[in-house]
């Protein structure tokens, strides 16, 4: 079951990110529902930022960003608790020596009983389950990027944010993560320059500059970048 539409709105309102004397984004106003969403645009466009406000890892230097009804930069910690972010690279997100302990400090809330069989079925559901107590160092680059996107689906996010997750990776692992993202039930924000993963959410925003250039259907606006890019 998708997010329901009036829980599911990501609202960007005069959003402005100013960092050493730049703009890094210039009055961003958009209110986004669709289920999954993708950003595109050139290196240094702002989307790695618009994707960062999403769960306060950016504050903004004017405007206001609300997430589910939640506003970022007041309600941080709950906005953090519902937003599961995944970075580009995995090296950045698996914290712990092994996969097993890593997906465990995910969820270390829980209860002893609990947490050990959901690392299990989580281990299992994504193909890591004969690499639970090897070295995540050992792992390759698409089980490390699995491994990442795995502590962030253990956690039960209403909101999924991956910065370029399939970027580092060969065609046939970044297929198998796009794949795994699309088919969540929680709402999905994808930044990425894979244009063909980019025309297979259900919405796509593209960033120029630092400005919103144009928000839409995701052929049109593939189409838009591309001739940009001409």
């Amino acid at each position: 079951m998708r997010p329901d539409t009036t829980t599911g709105f990501i609202t960007l309102d005069g959003v402005s990110v100013r960092r050493d004397g730049r703009d890094i984004l210039n009055e961003v106003t958009v209110t986004l529902d669709a289920p999954r969403i993708a950003v595109i645009g050139a290196n240094g466009s702002g989307k790695s930022t618009f994707a960062r406000l999403l769960n306060g890892l950016v504050t903004p230097t004017a405007g206001r960003v609300s997430v589910h009804g939640l506003d970022v930069h007041r309600e941080t910690r709950e906005v953090r608790r519902r937003v599961g972010f995944v970075f580009t690279d995995p090296q950045s997100q698996i914290l712990m020596p092994t996969p097993a302990e890593d997906l465990a400090l995910s969820i270390r809330g829980a209860s002893r009983g609990e947490a050990d069989a959901r690392v299990r079925e989580v281990l299992a559901e994504h193909g890591l389950q004969d690499h639970a107590d090897v070295p995540a160092s050992a792992l390759s680059g698409g089980q490390k990027q699995m491994l990442a996107l795995a502590s962030v689906l253990v956690t039960r996010p209403s909101l999924i944010v991956a910065d370029e997750p399939t970027t580092l990776l060969d065609l046939r692992n970044a297929r198998r993560i796009g794949d795994l993202l699309l088919a969540q039930e929680a709402q999905v924000v994808i930044v990425t320059h894979d244009l063909d993963l980019a025309a297979r959410c259900d919405h796509a925003v593209f960033f120029e500059e630092g400005r919103l250039a144009v928000s839409g259907e995701p052929a049109e606006i593939v189409a838009a970048y591309r001739r940009s890019c001409a």
